[in-house]
């Protein structure tokens, strides 16, 4: 018995001392890799983060993406991409998280490394989350502030292509590009690749800066000049929407990820809150006025029809009079482009069309039920209109809106003109899942307010096209052109009752 656990001792200090030796003969390895780990999450350096970052009131890179994904997911990616010369994570932190719970990946361009310029490595982390995005089908999030191509780096072999990845990657899941300070060249063409755009009142994205153009045209631009919040979201339409800082471009992300399925084809997340159930807008007939000539504002119409507190409008200062965007009705997710009257009557103009089509045919990838709400005078005439292209930009408004897969509800509030009521998705056998009108809407080829003086008819003639317009709505009523006239209060749980017929969706 004492020699069995004589024995038995023997083995047990033989196999801690092999432990021992292996903790040992570890050390050095899990010390070089600890030491490592920590360079690389260093970013440029206490100072330089201090500098470039904290003192302009930026969040670092490595905040950036903590704020992005629900505490304690983050899940690292290419970490090491870099610790060979010295460049920590190569100038971009990217990996995966969680977002509300549903898995998202994300990359960060690092302005405290280099600039956060793109090199050899740093091409490859992006497209190895590109890839990843299209392989697992979860939504990817860029954030920009970087100088572009890193001039010092050509490189004799072939990276791969990340923005090959990405625009491979375009509507298979939704993409979304945060502009948190200067994005030029190669980095900045993450944002049109993407679906969603949104820039801090700081930030500035441009092909080339200012000592590019310098060096090019001559010319002494500033940043802001150049490319800055209001130049791309206000006039060149690069951009949707703005936020404050970095904390709330991020917040905006995350909620806007919270309309969309994970993929294509799949199911957009319940919203959650409490005003789900219909209700009568008892206070509709003191917002619209029923003279088709007086404006209004449809965001006071949207924000009452949908569930409360979710409209999210999407590009607002771009192509005003045409209103877009996202929102929940009975907890579902729905898009909606509306006409809005108190922006040229509701006339649709090129910077409108092109906002609508851009957001049609990215809507169209994520089936979400389209609510079209017509109230315009037709598309915009003009030499003005013409010349920013009309004429194109409303066909292929159009053709988006006839493409659509996606269901479509169509109302027409007070008037519906000529081709203006066509890319409302107002024609007749369009498959909408339903199509309804106020009472008293007046619609035709032109209004014959403007027709009937062009054509010179006589008063008696000019009264008669006037009370036949007026007519319109119950004529198509009688054909079943509309499903049905609803009073204003009505209109909520109406298309709530359209929307019930896509439950099995």
């Amino acid at each position: 018995m004492s020699d069995g656990s004589e024995k038995k001792s023997k083995k047990q200090l033989r196999l801690e001392k092999q432990a021992a030796d292996n903790r040992a003969a570890w050390g050095p390895l899990q010390d070089e890799l600890h030491t490592r780990r920590e360079k690389m999450r260093a970013m440029g350096g206490a100072d330089r983060v201090k500098k470039y970052m904290h003192d302009r009131g930026k969040l670092d890179a490595r905040q950036r993406i903590e704020a992005l994904f629900d505490d304690g997911t983050f899940q690292e990616i290419g970490l090491l991409v870099g610790t060979i010369n010295n460049i920590p994570a190569e100038g971009f932190v990217c990996g995966s998280g969680k977002v509300n719970g549903r898995t998202v990946l994300a990359g960060v361009e690092d302005f405290s490394v280099l600039g956060g310029s793109i090199g050899t490595g740093g091409s490859s982390k992006r497209y190895r989350i590109a890839e990843l995005a299209a392989q697992e089908q979860v939504p990817l999030v860029m954030m920009l502030e970087g100088a572009g191509h890193r001039l010092t780096e050509e490189g004799g072999g072939r990276a791969p292509g990340d923005l090959q990845a990405m625009a491979d990657l375009s509507g298979q899941v939704p993409m979304v590009c945060l502009v948190l300070g200067p994005a030029a060249g190669h980095g900045a063409l993450a944002a049109p690749l993407s679906d969603f755009v949104v820039m801090t009142e700081s930030a500035s994205m441009f092909t080339g800066g200012p000592p590019l153009v310098k060096a090019s045209t001559g010319e002494d631009v500033t940043k802001e000049e150049l490319g800055g919040a209001k130049i791309c979201v206000e006039i060149a339409g690069s951009a949707h929407n703005v936020a404050k800082d970095d904390t709330s471009a991020i917040e905006l992300a995350r909620r806007y990820l919270g309309y969309f399925p994970q993929y294509a084809g799949g199911v957009a997340p319940p919203s959650g809150g409490a005003d789900t159930q219909p209700r009568s807008l008892d206070d509709m007939v003191e917002i619209v006025p029923p003279d088709d000539r007086k404006p209004y504002d449809i965001h006071q119409v949207i924000e009452r029809m949908v569930d409360a507190d979710s409209f999210l409008e999407i590009q607002p200062s771009y192509g005003r009079a045409i209103v877009v965007g996202l929102a929940h009705m009975g907890g579902r997710a729905v898009a909606i482009v509306a006409n809005n009257p108190s922006r040229y009557a509701g006339a649709v103009d090129p910077q409108a069309a092109i906002k609508a089509t851009d957001f049609l045919e990215h809507i169209g990838n994520f089936g979400h039920p389209v609510i079209f709400l017509a109230d315009n005078p037709g598309v915009m005439a003009g030499p003005k209109a013409e010349r920013g292209g009309i004429l194109k930009w409303g066909g292929k408004m159009y053709r988006a809106e006839r493409r659509l897969k996606n269901a479509k509800i169509h109302v027409t509030m007070r008037k519906a003109f000529g081709f203006g009521s066509v890319v409302m998705a107002h024609n007749p056998h369009d498959k909408q899942t339903l199509s309804i009108s106020l009472p008293g809407v007046t619609m035709a080829a032109m209004p014959a307010s403007s027709g009937g003086p062009t054509a010179k008819l006589s008063e008696e003639d000019q009264a008669a096209a006037e009370a036949a317009q007026a007519a319109g709505p119950y004529k198509m009523a009688h054909g079943l052109v509309y499903d049905d006239i609803i009073e204003p209060s009505e209109i909520r749980d109406r298309i709530l009752g359209g929307i019930g017929l896509l439950e099995v969706r």
